[in-house]
């Protein structure tokens, strides 16, 4: 029996793309992908997401009988967001538990390790990180992005300041990772070029117990925006903190990690949490009439009861779902887990309807998220996992 992406589509569980899954009998080897991703540690909020999305993915797709009869089995590691244990965890997975594709690491400054020892290994890697320099295909001919890149986040974030904010004085700040470095030095340039006055930027080690200071320099400088950029929640809260202690009703526009549920549980008041506006995503938002995308309204619906998504983004839970149906179709279609035959399918991928959004690969190109797919979200209006359109989208 096979079962096609559309014929899942129709069905109770239908939002998920799913590749053409074949009942044919247990093969002998399963198809492993390896999960790198900082399960522990402070920038560990993406992860809960992710995983939620990679584990749903896969026990449907086994349930149904695997994929031609072979069932996936993920082979996790915690990174711990330490590029060095990123690095080990990619050599493990690679050389002793013989993967066939890699999801991950899932923050850029790990990835910024690790994606030269998978391509040496030519080893088919979906890359969720959004630093500009992860994605080349003469040099990583093996590796695709499945997110945004910094660019577009950063395009988005700074057409929203320039076009509905209206301001043209900026504070930029950043974590202290790898990612957070490289969003700094990228964001920092293009509000520049786009005629912006920087007048203040900081790179924040995501630890810091108080970043009052830092906040305090960019109000005296006369900022009319906080631009963020930090994947760790709890940094994110006490910029909300501080910048509410101060009474100063400055918005903040930046990082996906802004709306993340663990904010809620970590800003001292509501408010504190008012005029934030994060990167978003017009699959996982709600649009005017209040209603998502169906795929993702079904989606939401097939998975009530079984993990919650008020805690996390809905976005990085499509993430790993996606993540896992590109790897199943890849097997499905070409009938291999042979790591030529996984790259050559996703080059050849044209507007493939994922949960997060739409990818296009060719052989030339590997930076496969729609500009149009980013936009930016009410970071508090979160419901199910997923966001309001930000005041001044149509």
């Amino acid at each position: 029996m096979t079962i096609s992406r559309r014929t899942l589509l129709g069905s109770t569980t239908a939002a998920l793309a799913m590749p053409a899954i074949a009942r044919h009998g247990l093969a002998a080897e399963p198809i492993r992908i390896g999960w790198l991703a900082t399960f522990t540690g402070p920038l560990s909020a993406p992860t809960i997401g992710f995983d939620r999305g990679v584990q749903y993915a896969t026990a449907l797709i086994n349930g149904a009988g695997g994929v031609n009869g072979r069932m996936i089995e993920i082979v996790s590691r915690d990174t711990q967001g330490d590029p060095t244990k990123a690095v080990n965890a990619t050599q493990d997975v690679i050389s002793r538990q013989k993967v066939h594709a890699i999801f991950g690491p899932a923050n850029s400054g790990e990835l910024l390790a690790t994606t030269p020892i998978m391509a040496k290994a030519k080893m088919p890697s979906l890359v969720p990180g959004v630093v500009n320099s992860l994605i080349d295909p003469v040099k990583f001919p093996n590796a695709f992005r499945v997110t945004p890149s910094n660019q577009q986040w950063d395009g988005a974030v700074r057409r929203y300041c320039k076009d509905i904010l209206k301001a043209k004085k900026i504070a930029i700040t950043a974590d202290a990772t790898g990612y957070g470095t490289s969003a700094h030095d990228d964001s920092m340039a293009s509000f520049k070029a786009d005629g912006f006055d920087i007048v203040y930027d900081g790179v924040i080690d995501p630890a810091q117990p108080d970043v009052t200071p830092d906040l305090l320099r960019a109000r005296n400088a006369g900022a009319e925006v906080l631009v963020s950029w930090t994947v760790s929640s709890g940094m994110a809260a006490r910029m909300m903190n501080a910048r509410g202690a101060l009474n100063w009703d400055v918005p903040i526009a930046g990082h996906p990690a802004l709306g993340t549920g663990e904010i809620g549980k970590l800003v001292n008041k509501p408010e504190y949490w008012e005029k934030v506006y994060q990167v978003g995503y017009r699959n996982c938002s709600y649009g005017p009439d209040g209603k998502l995308p169906k795929a993702n309204a079904d989606f939401v619906a097939a998975v009530k009861g079984k993990f919650p998504l008020s805690d996390t983004s809905l976005w990085w839970v499509c993430s790993g779902v996606d993540a896992i149906n590109l790897i199943a179709e890849a097997v499905a279609k070409t009938g291999s887990s042979d790591s030529d035959k996984i790259i050559g399918h996703w080059n050849t991928l044209t507007m493939w309807p994922g949960l997060y959004g739409h990818y296009t690969f060719t052989p030339t190109q590997h930076n496969g998220f729609l500009d149009s797919d980013v936009v930016m979200s009410k970071a508090n209006s979160q419901k199910d996992g997923a966001f309001d359109l930000a005041p001044g989208y149509a």
